[in-house]
């Protein structure tokens, strides 16, 4: 176990390092034609822009991509991980979003919907980097599961175990931290209202599709649908803590029909905290 764990600390050191030069190698608009080149995409149309707009777009997935590794930690931690299972847990958390990178300075975006999944964009980024070689097997395949569903409205069906709880934990700590980028854009409402197909998925307590936002409102209500899908109390709780749900429920129209979800969404979120987690890895 001791040379199992000397080489996984050894591989996150490389990995850590890689990307944080991979990171910052964006900072420049020549970025774009190497991205561009390198997945072959052709279908988009590269803009250049000046250096500042992507200083300011690469930065924020920076500090979000070293704040999910941070969650992953902590939750690995709260689970009663081993070593190896927190380093595997840490370099998901380091990889999730490297499709962001290439997605942002190609297509100016980081909207899926109007360019490429960017899940499937960091699978193409890592196929062939040569310390992933270095991972076992089942470790890469978990580690890929994760990073391929972690933005997905709902995980893939599988019967391993291993590689639902990692997705499970990866999805986790991506939207404790998306919820604090997100809270500068989820201000007042703007009097558009949600799209009644929206609130109805949440006074179901449902997910919906992201795709078909249609309203400024409709994002918040998209965030606070997504309290369902938080896997772990843990996780809730630190969402509650930063008082973000309270946050969006406020800057949203509180109609008899809205008050429904948001009442059932509380007593979910009672019921949440009170259950205790369990890692099935």
């Amino acid at each position: 176990m001791m040379n199992d764990i000397a080489k996984m600390q050894e591989l996150w050191q490389e990995m850590s390092s890689w990307m944080t030069t991979y990171m910052k190698s964006f900072y420049s608009p020549e970025a774009a034609k190497t991205a561009k080149s390198h997945l072959e995409i052709k279908s988009a149309k590269t803009i250049f822009f000046d250096d500042a707009q992507i200083v300011d777009g690469i930065i924020l997935k920076e500090k979000h991509t070293w704040k999910v590794v941070k969650n992953c930690e902590n939750l690995a931690k709260h689970l009663n991980l081993n070593e190896h299972d927190s380093l595997l847990a840490k370099m998901i958390g380091l990889f999730h979003d490297v499709g962001r990178f290439y997605q942002f300075t190609v297509y100016r975006t980081f909207n899926d919907a109007l360019s490429e999944n960017h899940a499937k964009l960091g699978l193409k980024v890592i196929k062939d980097l040569p310390f992933m070689a270095k991972l076992d097997e089942e470790d890469l395949a978990t580690l890929k599961f994760a990073i391929g569903n972690h933005n997905a409205k709902e995980i893939a069906p599988t019967e391993n175990q291993r590689h639902l709880a990692f997705a499970k934990l990866i999805r986790d700590a991506d939207k404790i931290d998306i919820y604090r980028v997100l809270k500068p854009f989820l201000g007042p409402t703007d009097g558009t209202g949600c799209s009644p197909d929206f609130v109805d998925l949440f006074v179901a307590g449902k997910q919906c599709d992201y795709t078909k936002m249609r309203t400024q409102d409709d994002r918040k209500l998209v965030r606070l649908m997504w309290v369902y899908d938080v896997y772990f109390a843990w996780s809730l709780q630190q969402i509650v803590e930063q008082n973000y749900i309270e946050d969006i429920i406020n800057n949203l129209v509180q109609d008899e029909k809205m008050m429904q979800g948001i009442t059932r969404l509380r007593n979910y979120i009672q019921e949440k905290l009170q259950t205790k987690d369990i890692w099935q890895g």
